[in-house]
């Protein structure tokens, strides 16, 4: 996910699938010790951390070692502050990225929501009062990680 900054491509977050199969969703900080990071483990396992503490631990999942059903919400992200960050995106170092305008996401408004789905398989998680901006779907392998930017309805 990145934002256009004038001739830059601001990095707001990004999503590695490991060779294990597991999923992590890293948010880049100007402050390398704050390691913020959503991690969705083999096992199920769905968790947040900050500061190398967990911030959050859902119930267990789906296990991502056998046939994948459905829909599994990793997160949605709200609020960013680009220059703040400082992390200049190359777009050839991912499979690919998500471009918005910085008017979309921003410190005040504006959402960017992970979920891994069976293929052709939406999202079921649903943000309420509020607008998809733009949705696109990685689908090099199941499950399938759908990245979807949105904003506040109205």
């Amino acid at each position: 996910m990145v934002i256009r900054d004038l001739a830059d491509l601001r990095l707001t977050l990004w999503v590695k699938r490991s060779r294990k199969g597991e999923f992590f969703i890293m948010l880049p900080r100007g402050d390398r010790e704050w390691d913020v990071h959503t991690s969705y483990h083999l096992d199920g396992t769905l968790h947040m951390k900050s500061h190398g503490s967990k911030v959050f631990t859902s119930d267990r999942r789906q296990p991502l070692n056998g046939t994948f059903r459905g829909s599994e919400h990793l997160g949605t992200y709200f609020g960013y502050g680009p220059k703040s960050v400082g992390a200049i995106c190359d777009p050839m170092a991912f499979a690919g990225v998500v471009e918005v305008s910085p008017d979309v996401w921003g410190p005040m408004d504006g959402w960017v929501a992970v979920d891994l789905v069976e293929p052709g398989t939406e999202p079921t998680m649903k943000i309420p009062n509020s607008r998809i901006i733009t949705r696109k779907q990685f689908t090099d392998l199941p499950p399938w990680v759908v990245i979807t930017v949105g904003m506040p309805a109205g």
